[in-house]
């Protein structure tokens, strides 16, 4: 209970903070990708990381606005950062159950695409799997308006949750995130291994590309790369870090070049 008002004092007080995680590519892409993160600032300036939050936003219903937050965030630097647009495919936000059971969270999405004129083809949103198939309709009429505006989507987390393929036929999502509780150990464990490359095949059959969660090395990402999965992503790849920073290092970076 402690947290609720610390969530609601740090939203008032606009103490949160766009952190990014490249998504990198195992088949030569040139294009960069980033999945979006949120932090919490203390009042000193310290980072909380989500772990110790978000859980009480979930309970407490408070992850809308949270939700909110990070879509306003989000377009509002995108906007500002054009350059930034020309050298990535796309930008994963994460949207969690609450909000895609929240009809004006679709309607705040539409409404931004249209303030800020940005291609929907740059944006991936990321459910859960529990989530989707929680609210199966729901979630296909969220995924399929969005879709309308070019915007991407990606089942995230799973073979964690009830993990039935068989749902994956009534949800038009393009990316497959493979969880990464399986990929973390595949190197030494058989049915980890088997549980990827299932996951990974399924997904492709569907017309789905598969990201893998949790890539801590070379090794396991070499495996990944042998198995044909299509993204990889983890502290082996590269560690979050503020997504200022990014927009900072990009733009740096086109005007050297």
């Amino acid at each position: 209970m402690q947290w609720v008002n610390r969530i609601q004092k740090a939203l008032a007080e606009n103490r949160f903070c766009l952190y990014a995680q490249s998504i990198e590519s195992l088949k030569d892409s040139n294009k960069a990708h980033y999945e979006l993160l949120v932090r919490m600032q203390d009042v000193n300036g310290g980072i909380i990381p989500p772990g110790a939050f978000l859980p009480s936003a979930e309970r407490y219903n408070l992850i809308v606005q949270l939700d909110l937050w990070v879509i306003d965030k989000t377009f509002c630097l995108l906007h500002l950062n054009p350059s930034f647009l020309d050298k990535v495919d796309f930008i994963s936000i994460n949207l969690s159950g609450h909000s895609l059971t929240d009809e004006s969270v679709l309607e705040f999405i539409i409404l931004k695409f249209s303030q800020y004129k940005i291609d929907g083809k740059k944006f991936c949103f990321e459910i859960t799997e529990t989530a989707a198939i929680s609210h199966i309709v729901v979630a296909e009429r969220f995924i399929l308006a969005l879709k309308k505006l070019g915007c991407k989507f990606a089942l995230d987390d799973f073979g964690s949750g009830l993990s039935s393929f068989g749902y994956l036929k009534n949800l038009p999502v393009d990316y497959l995130k493979i969880d990464g509780i399986f990929v973390k150990d595949m190197m030494e464990d058989k049915i980890d291994h088997a549980m990827v490359k299932a996951i990974h095949e399924i997904g492709h059959i569907m017309g789905m590309q598969t990201i893998a969660e949790f890539v801590e090395n070379k090794g396991i990402k070499a495996m990944l790369s042998e198995l044909g999965v299509d993204y990889a992503q983890g502290y082996g790849i590269h560690r979050p870090q503020p997504f200022e920073e990014i927009l900072g290092l990009l733009s740096h970076n086109q005007s050297a070049s």
